[in-house]
């Protein structure tokens, strides 16, 4: 038995719930699957999985085996990774994840990433905050774009990158080439709109009421969703309205007909930050990830497409 590959197996049908697309993520047959995660279990003389008609989880020892599991290939990943960079040309995986919001600044950061270094992967994963925090507690990511508000860990390192500021998106018509600035906008008076936000179990919706919840507000949303494209979608063809942070309006800031109003009374920022577990730190990928943070270029690039955007 291929001890590392049976833990790679086991990783996978812990991260997907589902034999077929944990055996499909692994480029192998779901009975390959299947045997190599039974040979694990008479290896350690233990059930890993529950079986049922699906996939119900671990069992306790099975926690144990995956937890150790994940030891294993983090440190294979990072031998594989040091050899090729003691080679001079650094290869591997990166695995990061980035709240709904903040996914268009890791798709900016992972593609800078992987200018200046070819033989990098980065895979990206669009997670909640909580999945994001457990996947770093557990070692399946190396890296993460958050709400640094939200971090706990003493394990956890918070890097800030950028302030997220508040606006009011909709869609008029008209004409007009690119993005067109509307006065400022009291958060009361964004609650009268037909608004789509994000569902209630989201960190960015919850900013949101906080917000309404300060001047004494409760929207009331016609459509929620917990898919950034879903509710962009919504105000460009559906003829909604919807608050979103800088780092989504500037998606669509060249689209014609489309309108932004800053959000104030009150004027809310939140603190996105790239966050990482120490214990990854030694990762040659997660350092030279590490090292783009600090480049002007990667500043100016926030800046730009972040925050408090620029009005022109």
């Amino acid at each position: 038995m291929n001890l590392l590959a049976a833990m790679r197996y086991l990783a996978a049908l812990n991260a997907h719930g589902h034999f077929a697309r944990a055996a499909e993520a692994c480029h192998i047959t779901q009975p390959a699957l299947s045997n190599a995660l039974r040979a694990l279990e008479q290896e350690f003389g233990v059930a890993i999985v529950r079986r049922g008609r699906v996939f119900a989880g671990l069992t306790p020892e099975g926690e144990q085996v995956l937890q150790t599991g994940l030891e294993m290939l983090q440190k294979e990943e990072l031998l594989r990774q040091s050899l090729s960079a003691q080679a001079g040309h650094l290869q591997g995986h990166l695995r990061m994840a980035a709240v709904p919001t903040a996914m268009p600044m890791l798709v900016r950061f992972a593609t800078m990433l992987r200018s200046q270094h070819p033989g990098v992967l980065p895979v990206l994963h669009s997670m909640s905050s909580p999945d994001i925090e457990r996947g770093l507690e557990a070692l399946g990511l190396d890296l993460a774009l958050g709400y640094s508000d939200r971090i706990r860990s003493p394990r956890t390192q918070c890097l800030p990158q950028y302030q997220e500021h508040y606006y009011l998106l909709r869609k008029l018509d008209g004409d007009q080439a690119g993005l067109h600035w509307d006065e400022a906008m009291p958060w009361a008076q964004a609650g009268e709109q037909a608004l789509c936000l994000l569902t209630p179990d989201m960190h960015n919706r919850q900013i949101v009421q906080r917000a309404f919840a300060c001047v004494d507000v409760q929207p009331r949303p016609v459509l929620e969703t917990n898919s950034v494209q879903a509710l962009l979608q919504a105000v460009l063809d559906g003829g909604l309205a919807s608050i979103v942070p800088g780092a989504v309006l500037a998606t669509v800031r060249h689209m014609p007909g489309v309108h932004a109003a800053p959000l104030v009374d009150p004027v809310v920022h939140s603190e996105v930050a790239f966050i990482y577990q120490q214990a990854q730190a030694a990762m040659p990928a997660l350092q030279a990830a590490l090292a783009l943070m600090a480049m002007p270029t990667w500043h100016t690039l926030c800046q730009h497409h972040a925050g408090a955007l620029q009005h022109s």
